[in-house]
């Protein structure tokens, strides 16, 4: 293998996609393209590489799906809905970086008293052990004696924050579904399919979190003998 046209064999030799110039066997290596799709989780599917107990996993669903795509932050086991996988390491990062405000939207069927002050109380941020949550926005429909339906907007990615938020006013999730994240909508994609973003959705999703609107090849790959073009 060469790198810029001096031979090298250095195992797990770091290189940037856009600007060196990998040969192997005399052939140049084209660099993987980055890539974003979008899945619908079920419930009851893990967000994990595999289980040791068994349990189903994403991984399950990406048949067929580019390689290398990685979850940007999770959900958790009973939660359903809308899941980005990419192998764009500054796109993921940023995404789930709190410090980037990017918004998720969630449905949660919620049991319990919801009352304006359970509502206002959400919005303004609760204490959860690692901290006061950031103000969100909250709205109820569908409302019925023992709970409602809440359309809920946050701007972080905790550890099971809706769950947790709720929990803290007095109120049980019955069922979670993230229905967008930032400009990318659940839509139709039906459980357990996953589709693949459009350039115009990488752009919008890059610029939302401060990268150019297209971005290099995945500048994290290694170089390595046997790797496909």
């Amino acid at each position: 293998m060469s790198v810029n046209g001096e031979r090298s064999d250095e195992p797990g030799r770091r290189v940037d996609g856009a600007r060196d110039v990998v040969a192997v066997d005399g052939e140049a290596a084209r660099a993987p393209k980055a890539v974003t799709i979008a899945l619908h989780k079920p419930a009851g599917v893990l967000v994990t590489q595999a289980d040791p107990h068994e349990r189903a996993t994403v991984v399950e669903l990406l048949r067929g799906a580019p390689e290398g795509v990685l979850p940007v932050g999770r959900l958790d086991r009973p939660t359903e809905g809308l899941l980005l996988l990419t192998n764009d390491g500054d796109l993921a990062f940023r995404l789930a970086h709190p410090r980037f405000g990017v918004e998720r939207r969630y449905l949660a069927w919620v049991r319990g008293d919801v009352t304006p002050d359970r509502l206002r109380a959400l919005e303004r941020g609760v204490v959860l052990s690692e901290g006061l949550t950031a103000p969100a926005v909250v709205r109820a429909t569908k409302r019925r004696s023992n709970g409602a339906l809440l359309h809920m907007t946050l701007r972080e990615g905790r550890n099971r924050e809706v769950r947790r938020m709720c929990e803290v006013v007095g109120l049980v999730v019955e069922r979670l579904v993230r229905v967008a994240f930032g400009a990318i909508v659940l839509g139709d994609l039906k459980p357990g399919s996953w589709r693949r973003l459009t350039d115009a959705e990488v752009a919008g999703l890059r610029r939302a979190v401060g990268l150019p609107a297209e971005g290099p090849a995945p500048h994290a790959a290694s170089a390595r003998r046997g790797a496909r073009p």
